[in-house]
């Protein structure tokens, strides 16, 4: 992975597809990497088990928009993992969901969340959110420099 990869964590295969075909839509060449559930996200950074165990944790991603209804682990835990490790502590992460509950977006700003996103129901609204997003964090955001 890049620094300049968005790490989706996703576990919606439409969702999956949606956001994918936003990307092409909005000429987003980075690098994307997918993972479908809040264990493979934690083994990605981490690796201690699962599928990237043994590998090369390489650079952290631009951005990680990450869904909080996962399978495994549920997404405000993935977040409360990542902000307790001091390497991945200042990595963007951006809650990108279709819940329109408030105790999830309250939630996911206590567990650390730079941002708070939902998903839009129409494409063509989707498309533009996800414009907004990637211009930011992959255009406009500076990153802390490596720990």
């Amino acid at each position: 992975m890049n620094n300049k990869a968005i790490l989706i964590v996703e576990d919606d295969p439409d969702d999956i597809d949606l956001i994918k075909r936003a990307l092409l839509r909005n000429s987003v060449v980075n690098e994307v990497v997918i993972v479908e559930d809040g264990a493979a996200a934690l083994d990605l950074f981490f690796k201690k088990e699962g599928r990237f165990a043994g590998k090369d944790s390489g650079m952290l991603p631009a951005v990680v928009l990450l869904d909080i209804k996962l399978p495994k682990v549920g997404g405000f835990e993935v977040l409360r993992r990542l902000r307790a490790e001091e390497r991945t502590r200042l990595l963007p992460v951006v809650i990108l969901t279709s819940s329109i509950e408030e105790e999830d977006l309250v939630n996911g700003y206590r567990c650390g969340a730079n941002s708070y996103v939902r998903k839009p129901v129409e494409f063509e609204s989707f498309v533009t959110a996800m414009q907004h997003l990637t211009v930011y964090w992959l255009l406009l955001n500076e990153m802390p420099p490596p720990r």
